[in-house]
C-alpha cells in the first residue's frame, strides 16, 4: 500500500507569448488529491447538464457570455464551495518591461522561472512525503519539450524537499474538467488586469471570485500562507 499522499495539479497559461501584443501574463495552477478527482470530475459534468449544456462542453473564458453566465457564476462558486480544490496564479502585469538579457536569458528560459515560481510554492506546502503529477494543456508543437524540461528542473529542485514529480504530461483542455476551470479562473485575472470592462457576463463571473475572497480583491497578492486562492503579482528586478 503507498503511503505517500499524491496531488494532481492542472496548470494553464493565458498571454504567455513574447509578441502577442498583450502586456498581462498569468500563469495558474489547481491542485487537489489524485483520489478526489473522479468525483469532482463527474460533479463539474454534472453542473453543465444542470444548465442544459452537454457534459462534454468546454468552460472557456473566451466564452462567456451573460447568456451563459449562470453557469459560469455556479462553477466558480463550486470552486469556492469544494475544500479540496485550491488554486495559485501569478500574474505579471507587463511583459514589456522585461529585460531578459540583464539576467542572460531569454524568453523561454523566463518562462520556465514563472513556472518555478508558480509550482514551488505548492509543492513545497507539506511537510510530508508526497507526489505531484503535473498536467498542462496543449499550446504548441513544442509543448511536450517545455513539460519534461519543467519536471526535470522541478524535480531537481525537489532533491532535499519533501516532494518528486513522477509523471509531467500535456493534456486536452476540451477533456479535462479542471483545466478548464483553470482557464476560467487566470481569464477573470487577466480581464481585470489588462483593466477590461465590457462583457457583462464576465462581469459577473469576476464579482462572483471577488465575493468569495475576504479581501474581495484580485488586483494586489495574496499572502504566500493563503491556501484557497492564491495571487502573487510578479514584479521584475530592474538588473
Amino acid at each position: 500500500m503507498n503511503s505517500k499522499t499524491i496531488f494532481n495539479i492542472y496548470c494553464d497559461e493565458s498571454c504567455h507569448l513574447l509578441n502577442d501584443h498583450k502586456k498581462v501574463f498569468v500563469i495558474g495552477a489547481i491542485w487537489v488529491e489524485k483520489d478526489k478527482t473522479l468525483q469532482i470530475f463527474k460533479e463539474l459534468r454534472e453542473l453543465k447538464t444542470k444548465h442544459k449544456l452537454a457534459s462534454d462542453f468546454e468552460a472557456k473564458w473566451t466564452k462567456i457570455s451573460i447568456a451563459k453566465a449562470d453557469y459560469y457564476a455556479d462553477l466558480i462558486g463550486y470552486f469556492f464551495k469544494n475544500k479540496n480544490l485550491r488554486f495559485r496564479a501569478v500574474v505579471v502585469p507587463d511583459k514589456g518591461v522585461l529585460n531578459h538579457s540583464a539576467f542572460k536569458q531569454n524568453h523561454d528560459t523566463w518562462y520556465y522561472k514563472m513556472f518555478y515560481v508558480l509550482l514551488n510554492v505548492i509543492v513545497n506546502r507539506n511537510t510530508d512525503k508526497v507526489e505531484y503529477n503535473l498536467y498542462l494543456d496543449i499550446k504548441d508543437t513544442k509543448g511536450n519539450v517545455k513539460v519534461l524540461e519543467l519536471k526535470r528542473l522541478l524535480n531537481i529542485a525537489s532533491v532535499e524537499q519533501n516532494f518528486s514529480i513522477p509523471k509531467a504530461q500535456q493534456v486536452r483542455s476540451h477533456e479535462v474538467e479542471l483545466i478548464q476551470l483553470n482557464d476560467i479562473l487566470i481569464g477573470a485575472l487577466s480581464y481585470v488586469h489588462r483593466g477590461l470592462h465590457g462583457n457583462e457576463g464576465k462581469k459577473k463571473v469576476i464579482e462572483v471570485i471577488k465575493k468569495n475572497l475576504d479581501k474581495g480583491d484580485i488586483l494586489t497578492s495574496s499572502t504566500k500562507e493563503e491556501g484557497k486562492f492564491n495571487i502573487l503579482v510578479w514584479k521584475p528586478k530592474k538588473s
